[in-house]
């Protein structure tokens, strides 16, 4: 996986934008989709306070700007260094460190936080449960854990992962897996939320995609428990 990524860190998003042309979409419409989503989260799970966050599988750090006054310390981890360093030019501030693939390199109870945003489908499935469990390990107690995912029933979806050069052996897994992962895990307070259904930014648009979120019908989901 290292490999593979160091290999795309000067055109990354270059190729996440290739794979999602046929939407007529930015990528940064996606990620403004997951920010929001993480900005209902917090306000609902961890109150008015700015958590302490951790970004687990961060890559060149393209979620990180929208995220500044959000939260308080911010920090990413990821098995590319070449990822890393260009994450580090790009923002200043956020504390990123390079990790093994398996051990998140934070002390037990660091965060408030923790995300992993279209990462554990690169994971390999054996490690799934291993993989969640260091997400609870650096979580504090009463913190959020929260997996953003492709919804694999969502043909659109689909049709993107097989587009994206550094999917190509990727194992989607929907939100009932995840959702039993954390409870194997440890998780208290399990729930899911699908988004990113209708492509269009408007209040209208925004405001049915909140009433169908319940659904299994968006191209993403966030999967989310407390520690």
């Amino acid at each position: 996986m290292t490999e593979l990524f160091d290999g795309y860190h000067d055109n990354y998003l270059d190729v996440v934008q290739s794979s999602i042309a046929f939407s007529g979409l930015p990528h940064q419409f996606f990620m403004r989709a997951k920010v929001d989503l993480l900005r209902d989260l917090i306000a609902q799970r961890l109150g008015a306070k700015k958590p302490d966050m951790l970004d687990v599988g961060c890559g060149v750090g393209s979620l990180h700007p929208p995220l500044h006054g959000m939260v308080g310390r911010l920090s990413g981890i990821d098995v590319s260094s070449a990822c890393l360093a260009k994450a580090r030019l790009a923002n200043g501030g956020v504390d990123y460190r390079e990790f093994d693939g398996r051990t998140f390199p934070f002390e037990d109870a660091s965060f408030d936080l923790v995300t992993a945003v279209c990462v554990m489908h690169h994971v390999v499935p054996a490690e799934w449960a291993h993989f969640v469990a260091e997400m609870r390990r650096v979580a504090r107690p009463g913190g959020l854990i929260c997996v953003i995912e492709h919804n694999p029933y969502n043909p659109l979806t689909r049709l993107a992962v097989a587009r994206c050069e550094f999917d190509r052996d990727a194992v989607l897994l929907g939100a009932g897996t995840t959702r039993k992962l954390m409870a194997a895990g440890g998780l208290r307070e399990i729930g899911a939320r699908h988004f990113l259904l209708l492509p269009w930014e408007s209040k209208p648009a925004r405001r049915l995609e909140g009433a169908l979120r319940g659904m299994p019908l968006g191209g993403q989901y966030a999967a989310f428990g407390t520690a």
